[in-house]
């Protein structure tokens, strides 16, 4: 039986702007996002960074938790992100899935 995985992320803007969004494939996700693929929010306010994300095997568990986060308030999600990521490090760099950086595609290890 195949393992199901979904992640609630946070990506940020160099700005500080957050996006809080959910996928079945976070490597794919990022890339997008740092490619502009992502219509809307993301895309206009440069969120292209990600900060923070949870795994979860259950999509309804992922998506009550993405409803939870996007229902909190700002001080409360920088908490969050600074209490994993405290210098709001790029954390795509350490997920070993597709990256564009400096022009160069990274392999997908997904």
């Amino acid at each position: 039986m195949k393992e199901h995985r979904y992640f609630v992320y946070i990506v940020a803007s160099r700005t500080g702007m957050l996006y809080i969004g959910i996928t079945n494939n976070l490597g794919r996700r990022v890339l997008q996002h740092k490619a502009g693929e992502i219509e809307g929010f993301a895309s206009r306010y440069h969120c292209d960074r990600l900060v923070y994300h949870e795994r979860f095997g259950d999509v309804h568990k992922a998506i009550g938790r993405e409803k939870q986060l996007k229902g909190w308030t700002r001080a409360k999600k920088i908490a969050l992100i600074e209490s994993k990521n405290p210098r709001w490090a790029d954390l795509a760099e350490k997920l070993g899935a597709p990256m564009l950086f400096a022009g160069q595609a990274i392999r997908d290890h997904e």
